[in-house]
């Protein structure tokens, strides 16, 4: 019997099978205030090679989505509430701690945010690198350290063998993200998710371990969730883009098609309210308002309260609007998303800029 999907598919064209499927994931969290309503039905795929990149403000879902499928969600007060996320078919909501330990690391790794919080202060880099490793494989101690020592090199940490036996703090913010890199590539990965991977670092830096980062990709080949509130790395890394809002995913498409012809009005916030060096901009336009409170979403769209397009509109606060497909792996949860055109027509000319069109 064919499996009913939740929601709909973000395939493009000509690209097959995904390797991950998540299908209208639900996370929430019990708090002494209510319920917090993380994640809200979130569904994408991603495809072998391909970077999707996950953008929103802080608190939109992004990173609960993806650790909630890795399974490190705290529970309680955490539960995941509905949905599935397919590996290849495969479940894994529904594989037990054990089995999804073996998953972990293996066929789906993470690039944590603060290398410096993520490694183990009292252990060496190479020691912790190794049992990336042999966690997964029996593999001798020689082994492992040839292993080590050639992912230090591929990541670009300069003498490597020496760094195998430093210990975090000996070593810069870059290296260290370096070091999370060849950790997470250890096993060569069919997923590889990067969560805010240049936050702590400078702008030279940021450019170095994004270089990293798509090498690495190419070296395993791994779809690449890439979560961010930079829309410049998303510009220069992301084949495809997910936008989310308050726990939902709000619109999605190929990285030219969100930075070139925005069809949800958030999503044309973002990008009104971004500098952009090679354009001549009077001024930035941020968005109205502040997220909403994930325990009391708004009804309706939950970003009606700071939309332009909704004002008046007794549809966008009274229903949700569901994902409309636009075209192969092109949708938006928007009422009005034939307006986007006009929308962008009246930022364009109180930013003194162009969104439709541009280069991101």
């Amino acid at each position: 019997m064919a499996r009913e999907k939740t929601a709909p598919s973000t395939q493009p064209i000509g690209v097959g099978e995904p390797l991950l499927s998540i299908r209208g994931l639900v996370t929430e969290f019990a708090t002494a205030d209510g319920v917090v309503h993380a994640v809200d039905g979130v569904s994408y795929d991603v495809y072998p090679g391909e970077t999707v990149g996950v953008v929103g403000e802080s608190g939109s879902g992004k990173s609960v989505t993806v650790m909630s499928l890795l399974g490190l969600i705290p529970q309680p007060p955490g539960r995941i509430a509905g949905g599935e996320v397919l590996l290849e078919g495969r479940d894994l909501l529904k594989l037990d701690p054990k089995e999804l330990r073996k998953v972990r690391g293996k066929e789906i790794a993470m690039i944590f945010q603060d290398p410096m919080t993520s490694l183990n202060p009292v252990l060496t880099v190479g020691d912790q690198i190794a049992e990336a490793i042999t966690s997964h494989a029996q593999v001798g101690k020689d082994e492992v350290r040839r292993r080590c020592v050639a992912l230090l090199e591929l990541v670009g940490v300069p003498n490597p063998s020496d760094r195998f036996d430093q210990y975090p703090h000996e070593s810069s913010g870059g290296m260290r993200q370096r070091a999370m890199i060849a950790m997470a590539i250890a096993n060569q990965p069919k997923i590889l998710i990067a969560d805010e991977p240049t936050t702590a670092l400078d702008v030279t830096i940021q450019a170095q371990v994004l270089e990293v980062l798509a090498a690495a990709q190419r070296e395993t080949n791994a779809g690449t969730i890439l979560i961010t509130h930079d829309l410049g790395v998303i510009a220069e890394m992301a084949d495809r883009v997910v936008v989310m809002y308050g726990g939902r995913v709000v619109e999605t498409g190929s990285v030219d098609e969100i930075f070139h012809s925005p069809k949800h009005p958030y999503t044309l916030g973002l990008l009104s309210s971004l500098p952009r060096p090679n354009v001549d901009m009077e001024r930035l336009l941020p968005i109205p308002g502040n997220p909403p409170s994930l325990i009391n979403l708004p009804s309706g769209c939950a970003f009606h309260p700071r939309c332009h397009l909704g004002e008046g509109r007794s549809s966008c606060r009274t229903e949700i609007p569901p994902l409309h497909q636009l075209g192969d792996g092109r949708h938006s949860a928007c009422h009005y998303h034939d307006e986007m055109s006009e929308e962008a027509a009246r930022v364009e000319r109180e930013t003194g800029t162009t969104i439709e069109g541009e280069n991101p």
